[in-house]
């Protein structure tokens, strides 16, 4: 099926899942691995898988649970979705991949990444989250389940107005259903532990590809020292800070996003 932004719907079967794929443009390919709110899949949110088209050919699955992905019994977590992406990239037989995630698409690239890197070229690590590095007792990234939608949003975002999701009160029964839906399954996914893998800390250095962290200056989500933290710890990456955003910069400054990674995949800059 055509969109009208020129991605093409389809869907793949992968043994016993089916997975909702689009795809658009030309160029490298770009797996791009959406957040747990799916903004980057559909209004103002999508414009950065529209900009990264442009110059790209971009690959964005829906995970699990999401519009006609399937949420078999047997997908239990994060770690089990990075394994269906691994037999994604090997059905499409793509190399060179240059993989972005947002939030907990960041949390599935660096899976993703700690399991084989065999057929990726970088990762785009945008308000990651899914690694501890704090103690027990530390909340190295917010709960979003124990504060207001209101207070969630100011944490998300520097401008609230910026949510794609700031108003869902006009919702259709249909889109509000879809909404609770990719509630619930992130929920499954991310809850016990709350939204990181134990082991995953000491599994980074199995990433064996360049990496660039992407920050958000006022994110209230995970701050400014658990992004360092992580381009710190993984064997090849740079550190950015984007200001005056909050944890999905690339929602309220794409150009600037779009820049930083541009500049990335080009090794035209230094951006620690």
């Amino acid at each position: 099926m055509s969109l009208p932004n020129g991605f093409k719907s389809e869907t793949v079967k992968l043994n016993s899942f089916r997975i909702e794929l689009e795809r658009a443009g030309k160029g490298l390919p770009v797996l791009l691995l959406h957040s747990e709110e799916g903004y980057e899949l559909a209004g103002s949110g999508r414009a950065i898988a529209e900009m990264l088209a442009q110059t790209h050919e971009v690959y964005l699955p829906r995970i699990p649970g999401f519009g006609k992905s399937s949420l078999p019994d047997s997908i239990r977590s994060i770690d089990d979705i990075s394994y269906l992406w691994l037999d994604l990239l090997d059905r499409l037989d793509l190399e060179n991949v240059n993989v972005v995630g947002f939030s907990v698409g960041a949390w599935l690239a660096l899976e993703i990444a700690t399991k084989s890197c065999v057929r990726l070229k970088s990762l785009v690590l945008c308000g990651a989250v899914g690694v501890k590095f704090g103690g027990a007792y530390d909340r190295d990234i917010e709960d979003i389940y124990f504060h207001s939608p209101a207070a969630v949003r100011a944490m998300r975002f520097h401008n609230v107005a910026a949510d794609p999701h700031f108003d869902l009160t006009n919702l259709s029964r249909r889109n509000a259903l879809v909404h609770a839906r990719q509630r619930e399954t992130i929920a499954k996914f991310c809850w016990d532990p709350y939204f990181h893998s134990p082991s995953l800390r000491h599994r980074l250095g199995r990433v064996k590809v360049p990496s660039l962290v992407v920050h958000g200056t006022k994110d209230r989500i995970t701050k400014t020292k658990y992004g360092r933290a992580l381009a710190r710890t993984l064997p090849d990456a740079q550190y950015i800070g984007i200001p005056q955003t909050g944890h999905f910069p690339h929602i309220e400054c794409p150009e600037a996003f779009v820049v930083a990674i541009d500049k990335f995949w080009s090794g035209t800059s230094d951006l620690n």
